[in-house]
């Protein structure tokens, strides 16, 4: 299968987006900014994941974290995350008789989901003026960041994602999410970085993963097959943001490289749109969505 790599645009300093960049986010259904988020601000966001990884007493919870087996989806654990910091191991990480096999510094898949409204760091990071720019520019009547995730992808034992796309999980009437990923670290196809099915966003949304009656599962909506040779490795280099359609199948293999990939994720839905009450990540009502100001 022939890859090509995406075009990389420069990010303007003040988050706006060009009718180019625009065209090329509507044909592909992605996105990569170069040089969006300073070394910096990146730096400053791994060592607040480390310190949270520090902090954390794996007593608490030994919840994996695997879109193979989605055992976390009967987790208590997990289903109550959307409005609070919860740490998730890496499948590799846990042996069968859930002893950790590695330093705990290695062993975390991800943190989820509420980073950025719980933690003073996250918040700083996510909320601002410059990202709310760039979903003004995206078609966003009122933009809500909905869900957070810091992902690891750890080396030599770093999990893959499958295939899938994030309206599946996060969907509203009418559809409106959308993936910023930023790379804290550069993210190549040897450490594990996303692949993209370019175009393939214009088709159905494929499958929902719902609550029903308190059990989170998988619906298929449409059988109808990816057009795999669309594949494109987005590899990002430390800095960028890469943003993703809602529909745009997208997944990233296991990391076998002596290298971490750290990334963060944000989800942003549209305040306009309804938020499906079946949906499984869920908030109380003392913590209300809040846009990028």
């Amino acid at each position: 299968m022939t890859e090509t790599h995406p075009v990389r645009f420069p990010a303007p300093a003040d988050g706006g987006l060009t009718p180019e960049m625009l065209a090329a986010f509507a044909r592909d259904g992605y996105l990569v900014l170069r040089g969006y988020v300073d070394p910096a601000a990146c730096d400053a966001l791994r060592a607040r994941a480390e310190a949270l990884v520090e902090e954390f007493d794996p007593a608490e919870a030994k919840t994996v974290f695997s879109t193979r087996t989605r055992a976390h989806s009967a987790d208590d654990y997990f289903k109550g995350s959307g409005d609070k910091i919860r740490l998730f191991f890496e499948e590799e990480a846990i042996d069968a008789d859930g002893n950790i096999t590695v330093e705990k510094s290695r062993a975390i898949n991800k943190i989820g989901h509420a980073m950025h409204d719980l933690d003073p760091g996250f918040e700083a990071f996510s909320h601002n003026m410059k990202l709310a720019r760039t979903a003004a520019d995206l078609g966003f009547a009122d933009p809500l960041l909905l869900q957070s995730m810091y992902i690891f992808k750890q080396p030599e034992i770093g999990g893959e994602v499958l295939c899938h796309q994030d309206g599946t999980f996060l969907l509203t009437e009418p559809e409106s999410v959308i993936g910023l990923w930023f790379a804290l670290e550069d993210a190549t196809v040897e450490n594990g970085c996303l692949y993209a099915l370019r175009g393939e966003h214009r088709g159905p949304l494929r499958r929902r993963y719902r609550n029903r009656d308190g059990e989170l599962v998988v619906e298929n909506l449409d059988n109808a097959p990816w057009d795999e040779a669309a594949r494109v490795p987005l590899e990002a280099a430390k800095g960028d943001l890469v943003l993703l359609h809602g529909r745009l199948p997208h997944f990233s293999g296991p990391n076998r490289s002596p290298r971490s990939r750290h990334a963060y994720t944000l989800h942003v839905i549209d305040g306009a749109c309804r938020y499906l009450d079946d949906n499984w990540l869920v908030r109380g009502p003392d913590m209300p969505l809040r846009g990028f100001a």
